[in-house]
C-alpha cells in the first residue's frame, strides 16, 4: 500500500510539473508575441503634453463611472492636456476633490440617445470605456450596452465632428469568435472603423489587475490565478489598470501613421509604464 501511495504521488507530482512547464512556455510565448507598433518610447512626453495643451482641445468620456473610466478621469486631470473634459453618462457623478469641479457632465438616456445628440458635439477626442458583462446584464443586456449603446454613441460622435475615437476593447476581440463577449467586441471594432474617424485607436487589454468595487467573480478568479505570474510575465495575460489609462492618454499625444491602430496588451503595458518618465 505504501508503494502504491508513493507511486500515485509521484505521478501526480510529475503531471503537475509538466502542466506548470507547459503553462510557463505558453506565457513566455504570449509575453513575446505581440508586436509593439507605436512610436518610440524615447519621445519626450512632457514636451508632447505641452504642445498638445496649447492646442486647446476638448474631450469626453463614456463609461466614466467604471473602474477604467474613473482612473482615466484622474489621469487626464493630473496631466492637464485638455481645456475641457465632459463626462457623458446615465447619471450625475459626485466628486469630493476640488480637482474635479470643472468637469462638465451630460446626463443622457441611452435608450433615446438621439435626443441627446448635442452632448456629442464640439469635442476633439472621445474615450469609450463603457461596458458590462453577460453575468450582470444577461445576454440581451450585454449586447445592448457593449454594442448598441457604444455604436450609437460613436455615430453621434462622428456626426458631432469629433476626429479621434479611443475604444477600450479586449484581448482576443474577433467578430468571428464563438464566444459572445469576444464576438461583440470584434463587431464593434469593425463597425466603428467603418464610420471613418480621422483616428481610431483600439486598446485590447488582457485580464485587468484591479480592485473592483463591483463583483465580477470570473475576473477575480482570473486575477488570483494569473496574478502570481505577473512578476515573471507582466504582459502575457494581465495588465494593471493604471497602465491602460496611462497608455490611452499618452497615445493621444502621438501621431500614428495609420487612421486605425490596435494596441495589444504588451503595447499597452509598455506605453503605460513609460508615461511621464
Amino acid at each position: 500500500m505504501k508503494l502504491l501511495g508513493w507511486s500515485t504521488l509521484g505521478k501526480a507530482t510529475g503531471f503537475f510539473t509538466v502542466v506548470t512547464v507547459v503553462f510557463a512556455a505558453v506565457l513566455h510565448y504570449l509575453e513575446n508575441s505581440d508586436p509593439v507598433t507605436f512610436i518610440s518610447m524615447a519621445e519626450d512626453m512632457k514636451t508632447l503634453e505641452e504642445n498638445f495643451r496649447q492646442q486647446n482641445k476638448s474631450c469626453f468620456i463614456l463609461g466614466a463611472s467604471g473602474e477604467t473610466g474613473k482612473l482615466l478621469i484622474r489621469e487626464l486631470l493630473e496631466r492637464n492636456i485638455f481645456s475641457k473634459i465632459t463626462l457623458i453618462g446615465r447619471r450625475q457623478l459626485t466628486f469630493e476633490d476640488k480637482a474635479y469641479e470643472n468637469l462638465v457632465q451630460e446626463v443622457v438616456d441611452f435608450e433615446k440617445l438621439d435626443e441627446s445628440a448635442a452632448a456629442f458635439q464640439g469635442h476633439d477626442v472621445a474615450y469609450c470605456c463603457m461596458g458590462t458583462t453577460k453575468a450582470k446584464a444577461g445576454t440581451e443586456g450585454f449586447i445592448r450596452v457593449d454594442h448598441d449603446y457604444v455604436m450609437k454613441a460613436a455615430e453621434l460622435t462622428k456626426a458631432g465632428g469629433c476626429s479621434q475615437f479611443h475604444l477600450v476593447s479586449t484581448k482576443g476581440a474577433d467578430k468571428n469568435s464563438g464566444f459572445l463577449y469576444l464576438k461583440v467586441k470584434g463587431q464593434v471594432e469593425e463597425e466603428i472603423e467603418a464610420l471613418g474617424f480621422d483616428r481610431f485607436s483600439i486598446y485590447r487589454p488582457a485580464v485587468l489587475l484591479v480592485d473592483r468595487q463591483e463583483s465580477r467573480p470570473g475576473e477575480w478568479l482570473a486575477q488570483k490565478v494569473l496574478g502570481g505570474f505577473a512578476a515573471l510575465f507582466p504582459t502575457a495575460m494581465t495588465v494593471p489598470i493604471q497602465a491602460v489609462v496611462k497608455s490611452m492618454v499618452s497615445n493621444t499625444l502621438l501621431q500614428p501613421e495609420l487612421k486605425k491602430e490596435i494596441l495589444e496588451n504588451k503595447a499597452i503595458y509598455n506605453l503605460g509604464n513609460g508615461a511621464g518618465k
